[in-house]
């Protein structure tokens, strides 16, 4: 029975982790994916460029999704409380 309540919450943790991680890759996919092809087509070949215009995105996304984000954690986080006794048990 405790073993079964384990792996529940190890594929809830998996997924959560997949949730919150998606936002922030999909969009620095979308902007490496912008800033490859604007290097393409100006021959511009600067290393940091990609990776600054990623690091920027990224970080408002965080900023613009982080109520979301840490709303999920801390729903997860009162699951696991408040199911605790229950798993003692």
């Amino acid at each position: 029975m405790f073993s079964t309540q384990i792996s529940e919450l190890a594929y809830q943790s998996l997924l959560l982790i997949l949730i919150l991680s998606g936002p922030p890759i999909v969009i620095s996919m979308a902007f490496g994916l912008f800033v490859a092809i604007f290097q393409a087509a100006t021959q511009i070949q600067e290393q940091t460029l990609s990776f600054t215009v990623k690091l920027v995105a990224v970080i408002l996304t965080i900023m613009v999704m982080g109520g979301f984000l840490s709303a999920q954690i801390l729903q997860f986080s009162n699951n696991i409380f408040q199911n605790f006794f229950k798993w003692g048990t």
